[in-house]
């Protein structure tokens, strides 16, 4: 018996050795090799292959490890039952470790390909959901297919239910079409800044399953059903040239010596456009005479602003100069008259 114990545990010895080998082995590969790898890929202008390189990162120890005990069960009898199940168990660990490092690679080769886009197809968080549960759906499928399950009545029964789900759920199922809809046409996209035909303004945040968020200028959020935003008419600033037409009226005394008017109020435009950042700088800034008012003769100034929003700043700034301009030159910004005339019954 004190001959038969030392014996048996020699015989665990091997095997525990192989594994703790393999541990050791995958922590150096992932310290060494991966790292290596790693500053490899950053020196390149793709950056698909930092997205691979990171994905399997957190999987390298644990591949180690299916593979040492896949070698270290083989000098153990523990009997073809056991085997089997743990031969079984590394199948499994593998699947699901690639089904994991896949779909970070996907998700992150799908955000970094949408990156590129300029304008295209942007990345959110539905886009990103789909892919993740379509790479697990298939991982399962594979392992239940090693486990010998058969997966004929699973998708027979997935048929059928998904059938009355979908009836039970149409107005979601709407929602979420309406969503895919709304990235695939290029409608609005992240980052946009829209306008409803409801009156809405803001700048689109997210595109999840159901809703759309919308974020407006003051910090308020919009959450819109996606089928109601696929439908609404939408006025998108952000779509082709981003720039805004900035409009400013004027009136001046019908007294006023309109070439001296028009330059004095070039001056300031053409100070207010080298000066400001929000202007855009490729337009030139205009004036136009509108008509006679009733109380003036109305000008317009047209400036154009880089992007919604810009207005707001450029028409501060040059109302207040262009007052300031008037009274040094003298130039009379007329209150509202009406002449009454009253008429002696007789």
């Amino acid at each position: 018996m004190i001959n038969k114990i030392p014996e048996e545990l020699m015989n665990w010895v091997m095997p525990i050795g192989i594994i703790i080998i393999g541990l050791v082995l995958g922590w150096l590969f992932k310290r060494i090799v991966h790292a290596r790898l790693s500053k490899m890929a950053e020196k390149t202008k793709w950056g698909g292959d930092d997205i691979v390189i990171d994905a399997i990162e957190s999987q390298i120890i644990f591949w180690f490890f299916l593979g040492a005990l896949s070698f270290a069960i083989q000098d153990i009898n523990l009997g073809s039952f056991l085997n089997q199940y743990i031969s079984r168990f590394i199948i499994v660990g593998l699947i699901f470790s690639v089904t994991i490092s896949a779909s970070r690679m996907v998700v992150g080769l799908f955000d970094y390909w949408a990156q590129k886009q300029d304008g295209g197809l942007p990345s959110t968080g539905m886009f990103v959901n789909i892919a993740r549960i379509t790479i697990y759906i298939v991982g399962a499928l594979v392992i239940l297919d090693t486990l010998n399950i058969s997966i004929a009545p699973m998708l027979t029964a997935l048929g059928v239910g998904g059938l009355a789900i979908s009836l039970a759920l149409k107005d979601t199922l709407s929602d979420v079409f309406a969503g895919l809809h709304i990235l695939l046409s290029r409608k609005v996209k992240i980052g946009d800044f829209i306008e409803m035909d409801s009156g809405q303004m803001g700048y689109i945040t997210n595109i999840t399953w159901r809703n759309t968020t919308m974020l407006q200028r003051a910090n308020n959020v919009y959450t819109i059903p996606n089928g109601k935003l696929s439908a609404a008419i939408i006025k998108n600033y952000d779509a082709g040239d981003p720039s805004f037409s900035v409009k400013i009226p004027i009136g001046v005394s019908y007294d006023s010596n309109l070439d001296h008017v028009m330059r004095v109020t070039m001056e300031v435009a053409d100070a207010i456009q080298k000066e400001m950042e929000e202007t855009k700088k490729s337009y030139q800034p205009a004036i136009r005479l509108r008509g006679f008012g009733d109380s003036s003769i109305d000008l317009m100034v047209y400036f154009r602003g880089n992007k919604y929003g810009d207005q707001n700043p450029i028409i501060h700034e040059f109302v207040k100069r262009v007052h300031q301009k008037y009274k040094e030159e003298g130039i009379d910004i007329p209150f509202p008259i009406r002449t009454l005339i009253q008429k002696e019954s007789s």
